[in-house]
C-alpha cells in the first residue's frame, strides 16, 4: 500500500510503498477514506511534540474515517463495509492514518454519522475527544450553566461549542473580530478578547459572579485569564493546553477548580480507548441530530497532490497551511 512516512523530525514527509497490515486480535482493518490534520500532526513532524512519544520511522495522522475491510479475532461490533470514524494512531508506536490501510484498535472507533462526509467525519476525532473530555467528564456541563470557551473559532473550540449547547448551557467564545460570524455560526456570544478585558466581558456578562464552567483551548495567558474569569466557589476551569507556569492564586481565591486534558493517554498506554469509542458515539449521535458540524477549510489535499489539477496540494502542502494558521476550518487529506 501507499502510505506517508516520516524518517526522521524535522525533515520532509516521503510517500513510499509499504507492506498492508492485517487486521490482529481486538483490531478491524481498515480503507482509509480521508484522514484529518490536527495542529499536533505538525509538531510531532517538526519533533517539537515529545509528550506524543512518537517511534520513529512512522506513519503520521491522528484522525480517520473510512470503510472497515476485515475483521480480526475478537471483534464482533463491527463488519466489512461498515464506515467508521476516530483517533486511531499517529502517537507512540502506533501507525497512523496517512496511508491507505491502517489496522486499527476496534475499541477506538465507531460508525461515521450517516448525516456527514467522509472529509467531514475526518475532521472530528481528536477536537471532540478533546472538548468532550474537558466540557462533559470534567466539568460536567449542563442546562443553566454559563460556559466561556477560549478560542472559540477555533478546531476544538468551535466544535466544544457546540458540545456545551448541545447540553443545555449558554455559551460565550472569545474570538478575533476576523473570526466574529465564524463563533456567531455556531451559536455563542462572541467576546472580542482584542479590546475587551477579562474583567469587562465578567461584569457584563455574569454580573461580576464568572462563567460556571471556563474552556481553554489556547494556552499560555488565556489560561491565566481563565483563573480570573470563573465563578466564585462552584466554577471549573479546563484547559487541553495547561503546560508553562502559571500563578494559581486568582483560581485559589475564588475557591474554583481546575482540571487538564490530556488526550493521547489511551492512545499511548491503552488504557480507557473503550471511552473514546463511547465518545465518537455520542458525536456521531449529535451529528446526526444536526447539533454537530465540522467546519472545513475548502482547499483539497492528496496523499501525493495532482499532477492533473495545480488546485490539490499534497501532504506537504496540507501540513504548511495548518503550520501558518492560515487554515479557515479544520485541513483534511483525501486518501482513498
Amino acid at each position: 500500500m501507499r502510505a506517508v512516512i516520516l524518517e526522521e523530525f524535522g525533515t520532509p514527509l516521503v510517500l513510499r510503498e509499504i507492506d498492508k497490515p492485517t487486521a490482529g486480535p481486538g483490531q478491524v482493518l481498515v480503507k482509509v477514506v480521508a484522514s484529518g490534520v490536527n495542529p499536533l500532526d505538525t509538531k510531532i513532524r517538526a519533533g517539537r511534540a515529545a509528550h506524543a512519544r512518537r517511534v520513529l520511522p512512522a506513519v503520521p495522522g491522528l484522525d480517520l474515517a473510512g470503510v472497515v475491510e476485515e475483521t480480526g479475532p475478537g471483534v464482533d461490533g463491527f463488519a466489512p463495509g461498515d464506515e467508521v470514524f476516530g483517533m486511531t494512531g499517529g502517537v507512540g508506536d502506533v501507525q497512523g492514518s496517512l496511508a491507505e490501510y491502517a489496522a486499527v484498535d476496534a475499541r477506538l472507533l465507531a460508525r461515521k454519522p450517516a448525516s456527514l462526509t467522509a472529509r467531514e467525519a475526518a475532521a472530528l476525532p481528536l477536537v471532540v475527544i478533546t472538548a468532550w473530555e474537558g466540557l462533559v467528564d470534567r466539568a460536567r456541563v449542563g442546562a443553566g450553566q454559563k460556559v466561556l470557551v477560549h478560542g472559540g473559532a477555533g478546531g476544538i473550540g468551535h466544535v466544544a461549542v457546540q458540545i456545551a449547547l448541545a447540553r443545555g448551557a449558554e455559551v460565550f467564545a472569545t474570538s478575533s473580530p476576523a473570526r466574529r460570524e465564524t463563533v456567531e455560526r455556531f451559536g455563542a456570544t462572541v467576546i472580542d478578547y482584542t479590546t475587551t478585558p477579562v474583567e469587562e466581558y465578567v461584569a457584563r456578562h455574569t454580573g461580576g459572579e464568572g462563567f460556571d464552567v471556563v474552556f481553554d483551548t489556547v494556552g499560555g495567558s488565556v489560561l491565566d485569564d481563565s483563573f480570573k474569569a470563573v465563578r466564585t466557589y462552584t466554577g471549573h476551569v479546563v484547559s487541553a493546553l495547561g503546560w508553562g507556569t502559571h500563578g494559581l492564586a486568582p483560581l485559589s481565591f475564588r475557591g474554583a477548580t481546575y482540571s487538564g486534558v490530556f488526550t493521547l493517554l489511551p492512545l499511548l498506554t491503552g488504557r480507557g480507548r473503550e471511552h473514546h469509542g463511547e465518545i465518537m458515539r455520542e458525536a456521531a449521535a449529535l451529528a446526526d441530530a444536526g447539533a454537530l458540524k465540522p467546519l472545513l477549510d475548502a482547499r483539497r489535499f492528496t496523499l501525493a497532490g495532482n499532477v492533473n489539477d495545480a488546485g490539490v496540494g499534497d501532504v506537504a502542502d496540507a501540513y504548511a497551511v495548518v503550520e501558518s494558521g492560515s487554515a479557515r476550518g479544520k485541513v483534511v487529506i483525501d486518501v482513498a
